[in-house]
């Protein structure tokens, strides 16, 4: 199988490729789709014609892209959900099925904690991939959201999706146990 894993930017979109064979994970490619400083629109047609390229040139099974959070400026999370939406639809009008989940997700499955910096998470792709050299943070993200994807699949999409839920009754999973 090969799963096509994305970090979406409004400036910078990374974009990863590895190959699932068994339980074998295998580096295909990975690297960035930057944005030029126009207009939104001339921004989202970057990202969208790129994924559509990069569908194109190496066919993926599935695609697995971040969950956007709320943070502080509300005006950046809009302007990464319209980026993230781009890149979806570009996954989307190419058939490719696509699969959500959120950054503590990622970092749990490939580094095993959920607060892990950006330096663990390239250090754990370069050894997850056995690659020769660190790529970029953008490019480790989405390399770590297609290995977070053939880790964990549909589970972690589910466990993400019953979280929410969890937390407004007061319940948390701490170590895979459920907590009061």
């Amino acid at each position: 199988m090969r799963i096509l894993g994305i970090d979406p930017g409004l400036r910078v979109t990374g974009f990863g490729i590895i190959d699932k064979t068994g339980h074998t994970l295998n580096y295909v490619t990975s690297g960035v789709i930057k944005t030029a400083d126009a207009d939104l629109p001339s921004r989202l047609n970057t990202i969208f014609s790129g994924i559509s390229t990069l569908v194109a040139q190496h066919n993926p099974d599935q695609a697995a892209i971040e969950k956007v959070f709320v943070n502080v400026n509300p005006q950046s999370t809009l302007l990464l959900g319209q980026a993230r939406g781009a890149a979806i639809c570009g996954l989307v009008a190419s058939g490719v099925p696509v699969a959500e989940y959120t950054a503590l997700q990622l970092k749990q499955a490939v580094v095993g904690y959920g607060r892990a910096t950006k330096e663990q998470m390239q250090q754990m792709v370069v050894r997850l991939l056995a690659l020769s050299g660190v790529p970029s943070t953008d490019a480790a993200d989405a390399l770590g959201m297609a290995i977070c994807h053939a880790h964990g699949g549909t589970g972690l999409a589910a466990l993400g999706d019953i979280a929410p839920g969890l937390a407004k009754k007061g319940l948390r999973v701490r170590r895979g146990r459920l907590i009061g």
